[in-house]
């Protein structure tokens, strides 16, 4: 390794130079990234956006969140060892056998809370929860490799803008099915149980969607470049490294950051079940799912565009989504602590619906920019595929462990009603500084250039050694550009 050198400023415009000359290289439209991209969103949107689109709806749907909220925790927990040995799995079947067997466990889930909803049954919600835990930890790391990893550089921003969209699209879909059906409902309680077979139905397409999507020597780029995404060490050492590369300074910095954006979906889908009616319930998951799909493309187009450097993009879009999130949290902290005392039940038609109704939209909108700029940041940190892999299962392994945490503690009812609020405010206040700490140097190093894994205009901008990473593993992805004083 060569003498650190210190941080240089530039005002160039660092994306141009990661974008080639030749941005029309011949592609045929089903080998595309604009394809795979497609396919890969159908398959987020038959799984873990339908997933979304029964939580959406307040507590899965049900009357009570303490049940299904345990449920969610125990969900989380196991896709904790998902993400951890989802490499290895890659190993064997590749990414886009990880991504199928990642889709299998969602429609058990859909179906023990249809059993629950109409029967009362308890022990398949568990049972469910469990068996999409252990599917879902390798589909959350599969997909979200394949989102870095297949598109080109100057798309990377549109592109996770357009996947996640489908995500939400889940959660539009499901509030439009459950607002169809329970319009006149204007009282607490649990929704109709019709809309689970309507959802067991769409999660059961996710493994043959899947099947559609492109083996990565497959897809073809306008760019021309290869995508390699695979993994070659013995098993045992690809796990070493998974955690090795947690245990790393940028990655630690970041954990709380993460926390803070994800521990927010099970507080403010309890806020839901909890002080609205059920078609209220209903608007929210169709209102909320819009306005964020809105906000997330327009955020993946801020990153992809050239008229900013890397660096002003960084730190503009950290300050709109910190000094936002803060706002609502405090609104959030606010209300909570009237309704603790009050306890309202809303429906739209109630004086006082907008004040207590808009701050949930607010924050399932700020959920999904901060979901988007998460991936922004591991994509800058990554510097070669196999770390697409590993800071993928490592990112979707810590959302899981903090949302098994939110979930387990929303189970608690005075953390439903208000302690979850208040301490996913503080969670956000604490994890300013050592989020700041990382993505000041996004752009900064100008001698660090984007390799050609690069994406949303992705140089490291560390400049840090690889961590764990084989000479092999670095020829099989892209080329390595050493620090000039190397030579």
């Amino acid at each position: 390794m060569g003498t650190p050198l210190e941080p240089q400023e530039s005002d160039s415009h660092v994306q141009d130079d990661s974008r080639p000359e030749d941005t029309s290289h011949p592609t045929k439209w089903y080998r595309s990234t604009f394809y795979n991209i497609t396919i890969l969103g159908l398959c987020n949107f038959a799984a873990p956006g339908i997933w979304g689109a029964m939580n959406s709806l307040g507590a899965g749907g049900a009357a009570s969140p303490h049940l299904i909220n345990s449920a969610n925790a125990l969900t989380f927990c196991l896709m904790i060892l998902g993400c951890l040995f989802s490499s290895v799995l890659v190993r064997y079947i590749g990414i886009k056998g990880a991504l199928l067997f990642g889709t299998l466990g969602y429609a058990p889930y859909a179906a023990g809370l249809y059993t629950n909803n109409r029967f009362g049954t308890e022990w398949f919600v568990l049972f469910g929860a469990a068996l999409c835990g252990i599917s879902a930890g390798v589909f959350w790391m599969a997909e979200a490799a394949i989102a870095i990893a297949y598109p080109e550089p100057w798309n990377k921003g549109k592109a996770l803008g357009y996947w996640l969209t489908y995500r939400l699209s889940g959660q539009i879909l499901g509030g439009a099915i459950n607002l169809g059906i329970n319009a006149k409902n204007n009282q607490a309680g649990k929704v109709s149980y019709t809309v689970f077979l309507v959802f067991i139905a769409l999660q059961a397409t996710g493994p043959f969607v899947a099947l559609l999507l492109n083996r990565p020597s497959k897809v073809q780029r306008k760019d021309g470049k290869q995508v390699h995404l695979s993994i070659v060490d013995d098993p045992i050492l690809g796990i070493k490294k998974t955690l090795r590369l947690f245990f790393t300074k940028n990655f630690l910095l970041i954990v709380l950051w993460i926390g803070q954006a994800v521990f927010a979906e099970a507080v403010f889908f309890t806020y839901l079940s909890l002080w609205f009616s059920v078609r209220a319930r209903a608007l929210g998951s169709f209102l909320s799912g819009i306005v964020a799909v809105i906000s997330g493309n327009i955020l993946g187009a801020y990153l992809d565009s050239k008229r900013t450097t890397l660096k002003s993009k960084a730190r503009y879009s950290f300050a709109v989504i910190a000094v936002l999130q803060g706002a609502w949290w405090i609104w959030a902290t606010v209300v909570v602590t009237k309704f603790r005392h009050t306890k309202p039940t809303y429906d739209w038609s109630d004086p006082g619906f907008g004040h207590a109704f808009g701050v949930f939209i607010l924050l399932n909108t700020g959920f999904q920019i901060n979901y988007l700029f998460l991936y922004f940041m591991i994509t800058n940190l990554a510097k070669n595929e196999p770390e697409v892999i590993r800071y993928a299962a490592l990112l979707r392994g810590t959302e899981s462990a903090w949302q098994a945490l939110s979930y387990g503690l929303n189970s608690i009812t005075i953390f439903a009603q208000v302690g979850s609020v208040y301490l996913n405010f503080a969670l956000w206040a604490i994890a300013l500084v050592p989020a700041w700490l990382v993505l000041r140097h996004f752009g900064v190093e100008a001698l660090h250039k984007e390799a050609e894994l690069g994406g949303l205009d992705t140089p490291n901008s560390t400049g840090k050694e690889e961590v764990g990473v084989s000479d092999h593993e670095r020829k099989l992805s892209v080329t390595y550009i050493p620090d000039p004083v190397d030579k």
